[in-house]
């Protein structure tokens, strides 16, 4: 999603960086410091619209064809691109990218067996619980309490004030993908201090592809090499995976997780528009207003984050 930049193996204890320093007093806003909120609304954009062409792509190739197609050709690309090291690193390093690379895997396996059941935007309406409990367990900072509730109202607005009417398995797979999402959130964090530019993220790609081979091909068989399918595929790998995974990452490094994880909570705005867009699914107002509060929740986070002089250094747990 965005350039990658090298980063050193752990974050600095003290000094900091002077791209998140806080401005001179008087002196102009400083330069890029919202390039973090540019990076993950991108990657929302990117990935929201990659899920609905994904749904489109189901009864081609099913949902485990779907994503062993997406997380395969994402894997290859990235793996080109990045050509990363494979010496050099440490077994906490080898660690982290193979944790990074399971989360990754099944936040891709249950979202997509959720959005078989459910709509698109119920299913990333729950999934994004995950990441507001994160913001909450993860934030020193009582502020951060109050645009957790208000992007946690939005979310439930958006849904309709109730999931009720929904398959309940569908809606136990868009929980376990939102648990799978906030791991992702915390080990892409630490991917990305331990690894240079995308390297890690591609080293985890690849483990996520080779989790998920078995299944697509257990799943769909034949049906992958369908020249159509393949490249929509690739369509969705490139928009689904590519680009917002990269990207985020980069936020992560100047965002602290606790921020980062409100500003998922725009995740289900950005379905709903979608959906609009290419499944033709509408918009209520009540929706409209539930989108307004999520907004507004991310802007007070980020808001607040940069009123800090940005992000302090996050301890490895």
């Amino acid at each position: 999603m965005n350039t990658p930049s090298s980063a050193p193996s752990t974050p600095a204890p003290v000094a900091a960086a002077p791209d998140s320093a806080p401005p001179a007093p008087g002196g102009p806003p400083r330069r890029g410091s919202l390039g973090p909120v540019g990076l993950v609304l991108a990657g929302g954009v990117s990935v929201q619209f990659g899920a609905a062409l994904a749904v489109s792509l189901m009864p081609r190739a099913g949902a485990l064809g779907v994503v062993t197609l997406r997380l395969v050709v994402a894997a290859v690309v990235l793996l080109l691109v990045c050509r990363p090291k494979l010496r050099g690193h440490s077994r906490a390093d080898w660690g982290t990218v193979v944790v990074f690379g399971i989360a990754m895997a099944g936040m891709n396996g249950l979202f997509y067996q959720s959005v078989n059941r459910i709509p698109l935007g119920p299913a990333v309406t729950l999934e994004v619980l995950g990441p507001l409990a994160l913001s909450v367990f993860a934030s020193r900072r009582a502020v951060n309490l109050l645009w957790a509730g208000l992007a946690l109202a939005g979310v439930f607005l958006l849904g309709g004030g109730g999931f009720g009417d929904l398959d309940p398995a569908g809606v136990a797979f868009a929980l376990s993908a939102g648990a799978m999402w906030a791991a992702y959130i915390v080990f892409s964090a630490r991917t990305g201090r331990r690894f240079p530019q995308a390297d890690g993220l591609a080293l985890a790609m690849a483990v996520a592809a080779v989790l998920f081979v078995p299944l697509g091909i257990a799943e769909s068989g034949s049906k992958l090499l369908v020249p159509t399918t393949v490249g929509l595929g690739a369509a969705v790998a490139v928009l689904s995976s590519v680009l917002p995974y990269t990207l985020e990452l980069l936020a992560l490094r100047r965002l602290p997780a606790s921020t980062f994880a409100i500003m998922m909570s725009l995740e289900p705005a950005i379905a709903a528009t979608a959906g609009f867009l290419i499944l033709d699914q509408a918009l209520t107002a009540l929706q409209a207003v539930a989108i307004v509060l999520v907004i507004a929740a991310s802007m007070g986070a980020v808001r607040t984050q940069v009123g800090r002089g940005g992000p302090p250094a996050q301890p490895e747990a």
